[in-house]
């Protein structure tokens, strides 16, 4: 075996970890693999030579080539290339990929993500580094140009940040589970005045096309209109998480059929999405709850 073979024998051992470390720092499954492999193309330049610690040494290249496209991605005031919106992570179609199921197993949920986003370069680095892969900050002080006391510092700052965001997180995830559960629980009841207040007068319900297969209206728009739909039925809807979100689910024999996601403001339900597509479902991370 040349040393380029054994080289590229010894990243392959290490490069599930790298991308569950470009994952975290920069939130977006596309730029992780980018990163990932100009940590190789500079393993292939430089060679492996006077590297006591091959794994250790990637990841502080990985981590380095991270900080320059948080950089260059602040500087031209981009989001990162897959985080769209609120649309969730899920596991590729074919589920057949074990390094990519072991980086999303291992990676930061949504809602941290967005929370890092908005920290500054050196702050998500230096956080993501000792926080949540245990680098010492001596160790992380070049690789964000600062002193170990900074970095110290700047992970500190970040760890603020973070608990402050995760708390209101929680506490917004709970609010919107009272509000998917009273939903339902007027569903159930028929009771039209409480869906009516729940409601925003714009709602819309949208079905997906193996929905609208099995009988639910295509689009419908209105409080009226949509309370007109619920009521009276979701008799056997559950509440469940949906990717970490509050939404419900038609499981009968625990086989989740139909999903129903919402979207919630200031308190009323402006959108229902369900979807029954059993592919799309598979690939959900769904836990079904108690009422």
């Amino acid at each position: 075996m040349d040393e380029r073979d054994w080289l590229a024998a010894r990243f392959e051992e290490n490069r599930t970890h790298l991308r569950a470390v470009a994952y975290r720092m920069l939130g977006s499954p596309t730029e992780a693999d980018d990163a990932v492999q100009e940590s190789w193309l500079r393993l292939s330049r430089s060679g492996a030579s006077g590297v006591e610690n091959l794994g250790g040494w990637l990841t502080t290249v990985v981590a380095r080539v991270c900080l320059d496209m948080l950089r260059s991605r602040k500087s031209r005031r981009e989001e990162p290339l897959d985080a769209q919106g609120t649309e969730p992570i899920v596991s590729r179609e074919d589920g057949t990929d074990p390094e990519h199921e072991a980086m999303l197993a291992d990676s930061v949920g949504l809602a941290l993500t967005v929370v890092l986003e908005t920290l500054a370069p050196a702050e998500r680095v230096a956080f993501v580094l000792h926080d949540m892969f245990d680098l010492p900050f001596d160790e992380i002080a070049p690789i964000v140009g600062r002193s170990s006391t900074a970095a110290r510092q700047l992970a500190s700052r970040a760890r603020r940040r973070v608990q402050g965001a995760a708390k209101a997180s929680d506490a917004d995830l709970a609010r919107k589970r009272k509000i998917v559960g009273a939903f339902l629980a007027a569903s159930r009841g028929g009771d039209f005045a409480a869906l009516i207040a729940l409601l925003d007068p714009d709602v819309v319900l949208r079905a997906d096309r193996a929905a609208v297969q099995v009988g639910a209206p295509k689009v419908v728009r209105g409080a009226a209109a949509v309370a007109g739909t619920f009521s009276g039925r979701a008799q056997t809807a559950q509440p469940a998480l949906i990717n970490g979100a509050a939404g419900a689910v038609w499981a009968p024999g625990g086989r989740p059929r139909v999903v129903f996601t919402f979207t919630i403001r200031g308190g009323k339900i402006v959108e229902i999405d369900m979807t029954a597509d059993p592919d799309y479902l598979g690939r959900l991370d769904l836990a079904i709850l108690n009422d």
